[in-house]
């Protein structure tokens, strides 16, 4: 019954989402009253076959990642959020837990900078949501999934990211997200998931074992970022961490000082999007 029930709410929420709303093209005949299931796939970042599933309640046991992922993507309220952990058979994520709730109002405020690159993370520095601009500047996250999605991981055993370090800053930037990542752990010191990233952060990785024993304390700042975009070159941004009262979220948001040459290059990547060049 609660699968049935599942399902019947992602359907009923997928259909008042009006495409626009969510950043996407409303153009051409459409037969969904709101969001495609491919358009709520592609808002959530799990596959088309797996809305399908769970639409017509063939999917049982979807992650509490999924749940939330699929409350952010159909913009439901706090209480239709609750909801949905209960019929998927979870408990809705608690005070104890690092927040990944976004809002409708800040969710109509991000829509309202699609010219900029915008991502939100949670205070652990995992990814929740990112707009075009974004994806465009840094790299598309869409495939990125469980750790990689969390910008401490990517940076001390993943791929990293676009952003140039001489070896002073990158010092520097490393002390800062460890510092980070053990105030947040000392606020939520009961998230399970976070004990558990923490742990293999300090398996896998030496340095960030190093700087977690050290002890090291504070915040992550935010500063002007040299990145290197692969197809439009160099880009010196500055790169402001804003936060929303009572939601612990951090908002980054890039941005370049207007007549110079890195404008024109930003504005070069709201043309291009995530496409590459062709030579």
């Amino acid at each position: 019954m609660a699968v049935r029930e599942f399902g019947q709410a992602v359907r009923r929420w997928r259909d008042r989402v009006a495409p626009e709303s969510a950043g996407l093209p409303a153009g051409g005949h459409r037969r969904a009253a709101g969001l495609r299931r491919e358009e709520l796939a592609l808002l959530a970042g799990i596959s088309v076959d797996y809305v399908t599933r769970l639409e017509q309640g063939r999917a049982a046991n979807p992650s509490p990642q999924v749940v939330e992922a699929l409350a952010r993507a159909l913009r439901l309220s706090g209480d239709e959020r609750a909801y949905l952990f209960r019929v998927a058979g979870l408990v809705p994520p608690g005070p104890e837990t690092v927040p990944a709730y976004i809002t409708p109002s800040v969710q109509r405020l991000l829509d309202r900078l699609s010219g900029t690159p915008v991502g939100v993370n949670d205070a652990a520095w995992t990814l929740l949501l990112a707009n075009p601009m974004y994806a465009a500047l840094m790299g598309d996250p869409s495939g990125w999934r469980g750790n990689e999605r969390n910008g401490v991981w990517r940076n001390f055993v993943g791929l990293g990211s676009r952003v140039r370090h001489t070896p002073e800053e990158r010092r520097a930037f490393e002390a800062g997200l460890v510092a980070d990542l053990r105030d947040t752990a000392g606020r939520y010191p009961a998230d399970r998931q976070l004990r558990r990233m923490i742990a293999r952060l300090r398996a896998d990785s030496a340095r960030f074992a190093e700087l977690w024993d050290a002890g090291v304390v504070g915040r992550q700042q935010a500063a002007r970022k040299i990145i290197d975009h692969p197809q439009v070159g160099a880009l010196t941004l500055d790169c402001d961490v804003l936060s929303v009262a009572g939601s612990d979220l951090r908002i980054m948001v890039y941005t370049a000082e207007p007549g110079t040459r890195d404008a024109e290059r930003l504005a070069l990547l709201a043309v291009l999007g995530t496409q590459a060049l062709v030579g």
